[in-house]
């Protein structure tokens, strides 16, 4: 693949968001600096799946799809790698659209003879620089030395007159060989006997691009930890609080804002731009890191973690409640038995932000995760996490798009993991998770596969109607097809009522035939207007 694109953006998204949320362990154990609260991979996570689901659906401008990515990133930062890494997405994607503004119109090209693979290479360096310019304090051994790496190494292939691929590969082994090297940079990496976290993951999010330009799967293995020399890092001091928020403010008040947020702690972090700032500090003064941002603009989301309390995250805690909006009976069913709360949804019925808090207050339960399992459902459940969490419960809207999404996340849902953990994990799963259908039109219509009408046989992928057929066996072929064009080894199918047997034994028959490598499970739904559910994991 030798152009970077909005297909490629989005691809990239859903692998790096598959590959951090497959390390995120792995890279939590190796969390020893800025301070040893075993978090970074599942901030890094966190942080990318925010920017996945700020990426519009439909058509966008390359423009408009970066633009959007980074913002999202930016405003669901997670830690102090998180908002670095925020920075790193968001100064890569404007780069970008500047050197490549092949769909902006009257865009100005930073050289108009830049070729692919050099743009891609001057990104990474215009993003590694604006990343240590955000760090009040930059220090070498950390995310931002292997960021660099990976800028030089893919500017040393693309003057070299590299592939794209190529120039990719350079940075991802850049990276590498930086990562190895932080143990020996960071002296509290050295004792512990680790890398550096917030690198490793940036590794990992630099292979996931290497999977995509290159069409091979790039499984990325974090670095183990070795033996330690010295004492333990655990022991060391530091602030007692992270204090993180959104800042309005105007850009020229930004540097000494950062200057000033240093003298009152440490990993000071401020990245953005255009007026809207995510700021990070470990302080044992809060107040003040707060008033600091009240003197220049309005802090807004503000967040302070106790690292004290913070360290036993990981801990059980009892008394966590699902909530799952359904579309049928053989769903509810289902959900019920793998132990979620119900409320009834779907097609004609949309839930209520009034019925999702009764369910709350009805489970009685001091944490609380919602699975919407359809678009429109998403932002009811969000309004009613943000009235609960006034209660001081802690509730999350896992953003289950599709019944097959909420059945994915639930299946893997472990009551005595921590709720951070399980956020992730239900996240993971519901997000690796790609899903279709196939219904009738009841009406004339244009869609995104063009003109319908009424009795066509309509074939749903990710959301978008992808195809107009016949009949409806076509049409799940066309489905089912496309679903697993991507990779795949188990496809679920959840009937729908009055759905003629004949159609589930075809569409098995099919799949059986071009990819005997995919298992097939099949659950009686019951739900309306849509035949056949369809989703690949």
């Amino acid at each position: 693949m030798e152009e970077l694109t909005v297909e490629v953006l989005r691809a990239w998204a859903r692998t790096a968001l598959a590959e951090l949320g497959r390390t995120r362990t792995e890279i939590d154990e190796l969390n020893v600096y800025p301070v040893p609260d075993g978090d970074t991979g599942t901030n890094l996570y966190l942080t990318w799946e925010a920017a996945c689901d700020a990426l519009p659906r439909g058509e966008l401008t390359f423009a408009e799809a970066v633009q959007a990515f980074g913002r999202g990133a930016l405003l669901g930062a997670r830690g102090n790698s998180g908002v670095i890494t925020s920075q790193l997405v968001r100064a890569c994607g404007l780069r970008l659209a500047e050197n490549l503004p092949r769909d902006q119109g009257e865009g100005v090209l930073a050289d108009p003879r830049m070729s692919e693979p050099v743009a891609f290479a001057d990104a990474l360096k215009y993003a590694a620089d604006a990343a240590y310019s955000a760090v009040a304090q930059p220090v070498e051994g950390t995310m931002l030395t292997v960021a660099r790496a990976a800028a030089t190494g893919a500017m040393t292939a693309a003057n070299d007159g590299k592939t794209l691929a190529d120039v990719c590969l350079a940075a991802v082994a850049s990276a590498r060989q930086a990562l190895t090297k932080t143990t020996e940079q960071l002296d509290v990496l050295r004792r512990a006997g680790v890398v550096d976290a917030g690198g490793a993951g940036l590794v990992v999010i630099l292979g996931a691009m290497e999977s995509v330009l290159t069409g091979r799967l790039v499984r990325v293995d974090v670095p183990a930890r070795v033996q330690p020399q010295g004492e333990s890092a655990e022991s060391q001091d530091g602030p007692a609080y992270e204090v993180m928020y959104l800042l309005d403010a105007t850009d020229d008040k930004i540097g000494d804002f950062r200057q000033n947020l240093a003298g009152l702690g440490d990993s000071v972090v401020v990245v953005g731009g255009d007026g809207l700032w995510n700021v990070h500090v470990h302080t044992d003064d809060v107040g003040a890191a707060i008033e600091q941002g009240i003197d220049i603009g309005r802090p807004h989301r503000i967040r302070v973690t106790h690292f004290a309390d913070h360290a036993h995250h990981h801990e059980p805690i009892p008394g966590r409640a699902v909530i799952a909006v359904v579309a049928g009976d053989g769903l509810a069913e289902l959900f019920a038995e793998a132990g979620a709360h119900i409320i009834r949804g779907g097609p004609g019925r949309r839930c209520s932000t009034g019925e999702l808090l009764q369910a709350i207050e009805k489970s009685k339960a001091p944490e609380i995760v919602i699975l919407p399992n359809d678009n429109d459902s998403i932002a009811v459940a969000e309004a009613a996490a943000t009235a609960a969490r006034q209660d001081g419960i802690r509730v999350a809207v896992i953003p289950t798009r599709a019944q097959v999404q909420g059945l994915a996340a639930i299946a893997v849902h472990d009551p005595e993991r921590s709720f951070d953990d399980a956020v992730v994990q239900l996240s993971a799963a519901a997000g690796q998770t790609r899903h279709g259908a196939v219904t009738i039109a009841v009406k004339d219509a244009w869609t995104m596969a063009g003109m319908c009408r009424v009795g066509d046989a309509l074939g749903v992928v990710d959301g978008d109607f992808a195809l107009i057929t016949e009949d409806l066996e076509a049409a799940a072929f066309g489905v089912v097809d496309r679903l697993l064009g991507g990779g795949g080894e188990l496809l679920t199918i959840v009937t729908g009522s009055g759905v003629a047997p004949g159609l589930v034994d075809a569409v098995e028959r099919h799949v059986r035939r071009n990819r005997k490598d995919v298992d097939v499970v099949v659950y009686d739904g019951g739900q309306d207007r849509y035949p056949l559910l369809i989703g690949v994991e």
